[in-house]
């Protein structure tokens, strides 16, 4: 048993019908959408999980029926070093703020990327930022690819990140991307229902999954501007998987130009992936109040905009 002396927060789930016989490390996640998989398995390993008073393993399938409870330990403290990296801030208040990303910028620190990231920006700006998100993503409730620019929205405390969270796990988030791809869409607008999962050979990429193991995944579009190589087409996701506009894109066959990773071909004669998180919109965490954020096109997407005949 955990000494409660080293308890925050304790959570209490029961089982329904509909998640019966996933496992637990599974069930939390999608529970519990603030704490990432890696997060709640250690939690389980840790003895910080008790199901029906017992201490599972994070394979364990769960009941109809069955009682959770998590008990969550202090976050332990921050360790990335502050920065003074300027920020493009669309809104700021007390529970959080909206940043306008730059390409090239990384998200959080990570294998490779200690320093000169957002979280390391954010550290210097703020005074406090939530720590949901454990010692290596403060604030963090969302992230962006390192080459993908645009709208990210940042946590200042823990109240705000779990609204936030839920929003995004609800789907009630209004996000839009703006995508140069290669050539001209046989539909002017239409919606691509596809699961996406771990791409089976090549470990970095994603794919869209042909078996039951996807994630459930859609993405709305419609294109803007049409020229005979490239076309400019706004996306609506109504999930939020990883690299999911840049899977989908691909499988339809107009894959995002500049993308390195998906149409490594066709990146080589532009300065990233043409991907751009132009508005987002969320009830604010604390008033409720709906609100929208759109951060303007950067320049080297519009000099490539420009070719668009």
């Amino acid at each position: 048993m955990v000494p409660l002396l080293w308890i925050v927060d304790v959570i209490e789930l029961q089982v329904t019908r509909e998640r019966a016989g996933l496992r637990l490390d599974r069930f939390l996640a999608l529970e519990l959408a603030d704490f990432s998989r890696s997060r709640l398995q250690a939690l389980i390993l840790g003895g910080f999980v008790q199901l029906n008073d017992a201490e599972p393993r994070p394979r364990e399938l769960v009941k109809t029926g069955d009682v959770i409870r998590l008990q969550v330990p202090p976050i332990e403290k921050i360790e990335s070093l502050a920065e003074e990296i300027p920020l493009q801030i669309l809104f700021e208040d007390e529970d959080l703020l909206v940043i306008d990303k730059p390409a090239g910028m990384v998200v959080h620190p990570g294998a490779g990327n200690l320093e000169h990231t957002l979280v390391n920006a954010l550290l210097h700006h703020c005074h406090a930022l939530s720590g949901i998100g454990g010692k290596e993503r403060p604030g963090i409730v969302h992230r962006l690819d390192k080459e993908t620019s645009g709208c990210l929205v940042v946590a200042k405390n823990d109240a705000a990140h779990r609204e936030l969270s839920r929003q995004f796990a609800a789907r009630t988030l209004k996000k839009v991307y703006l995508a140069l791809v290669s050539g001209r869409l046989r539909k002017a607008a239409g919606v691509i229902d596809a699961p996406i999962a771990r791409h089976p050979i090549h470990r970095q990429r994603m794919s869209v999954a042909k078996n039951s193991r996807g994630r459930s995944a859609m993405t709305e579009y419609k294109v803007v501007r049409s020229g005979a190589e490239m076309s400019l087409v706004e996306c609506a996701l109504h999930s939020g998987r990883t690299h999911q506009i840049r899977v989908h894109l691909h499988h339809l066959g107009h894959p995002v130009i500049g993308d390195k990773l998906y149409a490594a071909k066709l990146a080589k004669s532009f300065p990233r992936q043409m991907l751009h998180a132009w508005k987002l919109g969320f009830a604010h965490p604390r008033t409720g109040e709906w609100s929208e954020f759109e951060a303007p096109l950067p320049q080297d997407f519009s000099d490539v905009l420009e070719k668009l005949a």
